[in-house]
């Protein structure tokens, strides 16, 4: 519980930064993976995910350790590949890394994820207010006739493409996907809502 505190903590520094200067700084992410792999290494954590380290690291107390290892690198690879081919920004990824470290892989990727959907309907409820739902859905009606009369995919305008991009904070995403994950609201919602 020592952990999912401070991660929280960290967390909402980097909210307070992503939200109001659009960074989420490496004074925040660096510490916060050092601290990560610290509290892991201690044992304060429990986040073995069961089938890694070797029985033989297990034996030394080095199961915190290697989670908060492989979390770190599991999910940072997965955030560098969005960052390579999808533009995510290089503070994303490292909050997505220093999450992993502090969760290990199993929950760590479980965040993640969440932290992908919740930013996507972030994004979208953003695209919405920002255009309008009759100008965004007359846009996209138009755009599909114009690609259908042309036979082929035609781009967007650099202006279309820019209304298009609002920007996407994925701290409060993660924050809430930590939460989410950590206190398994999802498990105890889902039976209520869908008996």
């Amino acid at each position: 519980m020592v952990v999912t505190v401070v991660l929280l903590i960290w967390l909402a520094a980097a909210v307070a930064t992503d939200v109001t200067l659009g960074k989420i700084f490496n004074a925040i992410t660096y510490p916060g993976m050092v601290a990560a792999i610290a509290f892991n290494a201690l044992g304060s954590a429990g986040v073995a995910s069961g089938w890694w380290p070797p029985k033989a690291a297990a034996a030394w107390g080095w199961v915190g350790l290697w989670a908060s290892v492989l979390g770190l690198l599991a999910c940072g690879l997965v955030m560098v590949a969005c960052y390579v081919f999808f533009r995510v920004g290089g503070g994303d990824v490292k909050l997505i890394a220093m999450i992993g470290a502090f969760l290990g892989p199993d929950q760590g990727i479980l965040v993640m994820l969440w932290t992908f959907v919740l930013g996507a309907c972030a994004g979208l409820i953003l695209l919405v207010w920002r255009l309008g739902p009759v100008r965004l859905a007359a846009s996209v009606a138009r755009h599909v006739l114009w690609s259908i009369r042309l036979g082929g995919f035609h781009p967007l305008t650099p202006e279309q493409r820019r209304q298009l991009e609002p920007p996407l904070f994925l701290a409060p995403s993660a924050l809430i996907a930590v939460i989410v994950v950590r206190f398994e609201v999802a498990e105890r919602l889902l039976p209520t809502l869908f008996p």
